[in-house]
């Protein structure tokens, strides 16, 4: 793990992440809030690619709490078999729908609490979704994150909470609402977990990685 990294260094970080791309995006595909929650279930132990595969076709049949009901479980499973776990997720999908329709007059909530009261909804999924929907400044820290934090000391942590926190506490307020995505693509990328790209990194004059392949 490494130490973490200075205000200005993180300003400097987070400076060059926006000059390169100004407005990162998630890569789910969705039509409105609701999609976005499914894919977002779906997305856990797969790829982003994999479940936009599976979700083309599903969505447009299926957009709404109740369109996914009247597909049933069955029919949902027919759509996402080719994503991992896909038997239980079809299962919390249906179940997550019921409780929208039913409770929530079939609006997607907008409080964490709320989003993560539903089947398969962790604090990561209802994070996104704050985040990528209602432009909250929510930081949902996977793999990508967790590593690229602890590899360059731009938000160190044991685990994803103390990434999470390191995160908020570090990362200066005007670059907190697309954290999440520039550190994402930048592990997806460039920081990746075998072979990361060093050379043509933009912030390996900054990032304290001791084995770079330079």
């Amino acid at each position: 793990m490494a130490k973490q990294l200075d205000y200005h260094t993180i300003r400097e970080i987070f400076t060059r992440f926006q000059e390169a791309d100004p407005e990162p995006k998630g890569e789910l595909e969705h039509v409105n809030v609701y999609t976005l929650v499914v894919a977002v279930a779906l997305s856990a132990q797969a790829t982003d690619a994999g479940v936009n595969k599976a979700t083309r076709e599903l969505f447009k049949i299926a957009d709404t709490p109740q369109k996914m009901l009247d597909l049933g479980e069955e029919g949902l499973i027919e759509h996402i078999k080719t994503i991992g776990l896909f038997r239980q997720k079809a299962k919390n999908v249906i179940k997550l729908s019921r409780i929208l329709v039913e409770d929530y007059d079939g609006e997607v909530p907008n409080s964490r609490a709320a989003l993560q009261s539903l089947p398969g909804v962790g604090r990561k999924t209802a994070n996104v979704v704050l985040n990528m929907w209602w432009r909250q400044p929510a930081q949902a820290v996977d793999t990508h994150i967790f590593r690229v934090g602890n590899r360059t000391g731009i938000c160190p942590g044991k685990d994803v909470d103390a990434v999470e926190r390191a995160i908020e506490d570090n990362i200066p307020a005007d670059f907190q609402l697309h954290a999440h995505h520039w550190l994402i693509l930048h592990g997806r990328y460039h920081c990746k977990a075998r072979k990361p790209q060093c050379p043509t990194c933009i912030i390996r004059d900054l990032c304290q990685f001791e084995d770079k392949t330079l």
